[in-house]
This record gives structure tokens, sequence and C-alpha cells, in this order.
């Protein structure tokens, strides 16, 4: 089974971190990329386009129905389901995120929903 991480991208890389895969569409200002220790960047299964302006506009107040329909995103994509597959090799990823906020933010619900997924299959 794998081990699912959190961290956010401004943080250093430790040993302990696996394979390192960030999950933002968009590349965080002001940081080169020769600079992030990071093995994937996968922009396929982030909130899409439309979903994250939506929510940026009023986070706090649209955390929870972010999180279903960015759930909803995930359980109708075929590159979330493919990621499931790709993750499912390495037994620690870290899933690297730019957002400030450490408890409204989509990597959470990443996370949750890989590890609903990764266990389903055991």
């Amino acid at each position: 089974m794998t081990q699912i991480k959190l961290k956010r991208i401004y943080e250093d890389p430790e040993p302990t971190d696996g394979y390192r895969i960030f999950v933002d569409r968009l590349w965080p200002r002001g940081m080169k990329k020769e600079a992030v220790h990071f093995d994937l960047w996968e922009k396929d299964i982030t909130p899409s386009p439309e979903l994250r302006g939506w929510f940026h506009q009023a986070p706090d107040e649209r955390w929870n129905e972010f999180a279903a329909l960015y759930r909803k995103e995930l359980n109708g994509s075929e590159a979330a389901m493919a990621f499931v597959e790709k993750i499912g090799q390495y037994p620690v990823i870290t899933l690297l995120y730019a957002s400030k906020s450490p408890d409204h933010n989509h990597a959470l619900i990443l996370k949750t929903f890989l590890d609903e997924k990764i266990n389903s299959q055991s």
C-alpha cells in the first residue's frame, strides 16, 4: 500500500518524502523549476480552471461545496484513475501543493480520494 503525505512545495525536501509529485495546475510565482525537487508535475488531476477560480473568490465560505465538486471531478476523471494506478508502485509519495492554506486546499481532498481508491484495491 502507498503512504501519501502532503507538503507545501516551498518546504525543503526530505529523504522520507519518497516520490514527490507537484499537484497544482499553475507553477508558483517566484520559484524556479530547477530549484524544486520533484519527480512529477501532475496537472491533469487538479481542479478544473472554472472550479478553481470559483473557489478562490471565497475559499472559507465555499470550502465544503468545493470539496464535493472536486471529488465529483476526480470520480469522473480517467486521468485520476490512471494516477491511482501509477502511484501504486511507490511505497511513499508526497503531494506537493502551493496553497498558503494548510486547511483549505485541493491537495487535502486529493489525498483523501487517493487513500480511498488505494485502500479499496487492497
